[in-house]
Formats: C-alpha cells, structure tokens, sequence
C-alpha cells in the first residue's frame, strides 16, 4: 500500500487528464449527492410507497398523460394533466399535512411537481423513482381507466 501512495505523485505528473476527470466526475458525485439531501422530497421505491399509501393513507397524484394514465395508473391515483397542476389550488392545499406521491410515466415530470409541492409548504413530498414503470416492473397491480 505505501509503494502505490509513494507511487502516486509520479502517476499524477503523467496523466494529469485523468488525474482532472477523476476530481471532476468526485465534485459531480458529491454535488449531486448533496442536491439531493437538500431538495426537500424523497425518491421513493414502489414497495415503499406501497407501505406509504397503506400506512399514512398517502395522496397519489399522476402526472402522466391521460392516455397513458388510461392505460395503466397505481390504483386509486388521481390524475393531474400537467399544464393545470397547481399546488396552491383549493382540493390540493386541503392535504398540506398528507404524504403526497407525485408520479408520471418515467418519473422526470414528477420531480419537477414535487419540487413545486416543496415550494408550496407541502411537508411530506414524496416521488416514485422510475415512474409507473417501475410500478409495474415490481409487478405491483395497475388499474386501468379512469377511476
């Protein structure tokens, strides 16, 4: 171990290209590390959210397209279209204190809701990683229509 510590000046004098993608991939890994202890909400898994919803009576809301919600939703999600979801609107300030799981097909526009959500006031955000894909790649059940 101390000939690679003794070693590793000289290996740095000759690479230094790798030496400087190293420090750059570090500071990459530790400031999107620290992005995400800060940013208010939690990535949830789908068994996760499955204890959510039946331990704290969790709000689901589905950001995915109607289509796509049509065809396959976490049962008992509401669906939001995008363009109108408002966190300050009247039915939604009413579960401020409520976990609320914001999901969508792939899971990017639910991030961006959540942080909306955070911004808001809302105490208890939550978002599914990977969206209703990895919902129904856990094998969990899917409702399907508009319920």
């Amino acid at each position: 171990m101390t000939d690679v510590l003794q070693r590793l000046p000289e290996f740095a004098a000759h690479h230094p290209l790798l030496i400087a993608a190293f420090f750059g991939l570090l500071l990459a890994l530790l400031g999107t590390e620290v992005g995400r202890l800060f940013r208010g909400y939690r990535e949830l898994t789908p068994a996760a959210l499955t204890q959510l919803i039946n331990r704290d009576n969790a709000l689901v809301i589905d950001l995915s397209s109607l289509a796509d919600y049509e065809k396959g939703h976490i049962p008992g999600a509401r669906h939001v279209a995008v363009s109108q979801f408002d966190p300050e609107h009247k039915d939604l300030a009413k579960a401020k204190e409520l976990p609320v799981v914001v999901t969508c097909r792939s899971g990017v526009t639910a991030g961006k809701a959540a942080r909306r959500l955070v911004k808001a006031g809302f105490a208890r955000v939550h978002t599914l990683g990977g969206g209703n894909a990895a919902w129904a790649q856990a094998d969990l059940p899917m409702a399907k229509g508009r319920s």
